[in-house]
């Protein structure tokens, strides 16, 4: 799993050769991302944009209507652009582009009309630091953060704490009739994770390297702690018990995340999914159970034996990189995709970042001027906002290392994000096309073309790790749609799914308020990428070649279905 926040990948200057069509397309992205980084700066800087590394989030009065403005503004320009531009590929990115812009503007005109606005500053500012003083980032861009830290506390000239303008902006609109306030869940959620960001945020600052933080990040801690109590002294009160969306802000969150079909139809294709695949796995749980003469053959009580086979913490990390070499050895063999000559970096979580994502997830490098930097799969094995029921045994058992290496590594998102630096792709295939659909249909596709060759135990945990996906593109809108509630849900995945409790509860938050409609993303680029591959297959009869189609489809960058689509039927029918 990984964040939608925060997924994106990496375009890059380390190619050695870039069309000349990618060039002119970079020069209308970063005129659009240079327009969001006044805006937005924390964002673009994560990204590479170094110009902006030193600014800080806009939370002005008119926010909305400015975003607005400047979101509409860039739409013009590429409605010029796209007038007087010939070059197909061109055009094609300036669609993207503008394609994502009119989404934002949506997106902020639905939540400005149904919405009381709330910003988890806790969250917002470890993400900021944490984005800025990554070990991966140059260390000459680490100055940046005290100017940035700075501004935040408002100790710079011109500048208000950015807490004050936090509270204004939701101060303003507490009077405004019809407003929903955030879900209950979600305010709880970040109160308990407040300490441990906190906590996170002067770690970062330590390891960093930097002198002369000290004082100002015990104000902003001060600033933090009086933005908690306002929180829940005013926010708290105000928030809502019912986690449900209005139903038009739910399917925009689904259409964001690059999922284009309804709720219904949704639960619909999910729920037979869910059973086809807890079929296939429970054929091969009985395999199991009779190999090691279990008595109890059915499959949650299978899987939880499974579970039980715990890797001591301090031996889980080795692990995870021998079985990396083990699953390169077959991609090579098997001829399934063609793998980088470097390996692949995995680290733990700290406990910040627990906090932050409680789930595994992969960890992307800049996106802009990268000059090496790649991605990292970060292993979390517990939540700590859980307290005593934090420990997750889902991850850290030797079936589950396989399923979940495959994924969020090799041949997963690892190599996604590998082959972008390495080949060189436009920005906006990069950066404007990015969303869940595109990036975990991968991911899961990645899973199940390694399935047939690993180990008996390692083949259930692949369908089981399919079977969630599917169980979430059911149960998200369900919890979203009044059909199940956050309780049932986690519930359902503690009894049904044999998911540990904190797991459970990680799950149930992500549907509830975390990312609204992001769960569903998985399956429903997995199949996309099914039918794709079923629908080049039957053009191509026995001169399909797995390996050609897979080494074709990450050279595309993040094409949304449709042009991907496009761009597989016309090389392939075309060669």
């Amino acid at each position: 799993m990984i964040r939608t926040l925060l997924l994106a990948i990496s375009l890059l200057s380390v190619a050695s050769v870039r069309a000349d069509w990618i060039e002119e397309s970079d020069r209308y992205a970063l005129e659009v991302l240079s327009a969001q980084g006044r805006m937005m700066p924390e964002e673009m800087s994560r990204q590479g944009l170094e110009k902006f590394d030193d600014a800080v989030l806009d939370l002005g009065p008119d926010l909305v209507e400015r975003r607005v403005a400047l979101y509409r503004a860039e739409i013009a320009r590429l409605d010029a652009a796209l007038a007087r531009e010939d070059n197909a590929r061109v055009r094609q990115d300036l669609r993207i582009m503008r394609g994502e812009l009119e989404g934002n503007v949506t997106t902020l005109e639905l939540e400005h009309r149904f919405l009381l606005p709330y910003v988890d500053l806790h969250a917002f500012l470890f993400s900021s630091f944490r984005g800025l003083l990554d070990p991966r980032v140059d260390r000459g861009r680490y100055p940046a953060a005290l100017e940035r830290l700075h501004k935040y506390t408002g100790e710079a000239e011109g500048y208000l704490p950015i807490t004050e303008q936090a509270r204004a902006r939701t101060s303003e609109r507490l009077d405004v009739e019809g407003l929903l306030g955030p879900y209950s869940g979600e305010v709880e959620s970040a109160l308990q994770s407040a300490p441990h960001l906190v906590s996170g945020l002067r770690s970062v600052f330590a390891e960093s390297g930097l002198e002369g933080w000290q004082d100002s990040l015990a104000l902003l801690e001060q600033q933090l702690q009086e933005y908690a109590e306002w929180t829940r002294k005013v926010v708290l009160p105000r928030a809502r018990e019912d986690n449900r969306l209005p139903e038009a802000l739910y399917v925009n969150n689904l259409r964001n995340f690059g999922v284009t079909d309804s709720p219904e139809a949704l639960i619909m294709e999910a729920q037979y999914s869910y059973q086809l695949i807890r079929s296939q796995m429970q054929a091969l749980a009985i395999r199991i159970a009779g190999e090691r003469n279990w008595k109890q053959r059915d499959l949650v009580s299978v899987l939880r034996q499974l579970k039980a086979e715990q890797i001591p913490e301090d031996e889980l990390l080795a692990l995870y990189q021998e079985r990396l070499g083990v699953v390169e050895e077959i991609i090579r063999r098997e001829q399934l995709v063609t793998l980088p000559e470097r390996g692949a970096v995995i680290r733990v979580a700290t406990e910040a970042e627990a906090a932050a994502s409680p789930a595994s997830f992969m960890s992307p490098p800049q996106l802009i001027d990268n000059t090496g930097q790649y991605g990292e799969f970060v292993l979390v094995q517990s939540n700590p906002t859980l307290g005593a029921e934090a420990r997750m045994d889902d991850w850290s058992h030797d079936a589950m290392t396989w399923a979940l290496l495959v994924h969020e590594a090799r041949p997963g998102h690892e190599l996604q994000f590998s082959r972008l630096v390495e080949d060189g792709t436009s920005l906006a295939r990069a950066i404007f096309a990015f969303n869940s659909a595109n990036v975990e249909g991968w991911g899961l596709y990645a899973e199940s073309i390694m399935q047939p060759y690993l180990p008996l135990e390692g083949q259930l945990f692949d369908l089981y790790t399919r079977l969630l996906r599917a169980a979430r593109m059911f149960l998200d809108p369900m919890v979203n749609t009044g059909q199940m509630s956050r309780d049932e849900a986690e519930d359902f995945l503690v009894e049904q799914a044999g998911l540990s409790r904190a797991m459970a509860s990680s799950e149930a938050d992500r549907y509830a308020f975390r990312m609204p409609g992001q769960a569903t993303s998985y399956y429903f680029g997995y199949i996309r990428l099914m039918r794709l591959r079923t629908e080049l297959e039957i053009a191509l009869g026995d001169q399909f070649d797995a390996k050609a189609f897979h080494d074709f489809v990450l050279r595309q960058g993040l094409l949304p279905p449709a042009m991907l689509r496009e761009a597989v039927l016309a090389h392939f029918n075309g060669a």
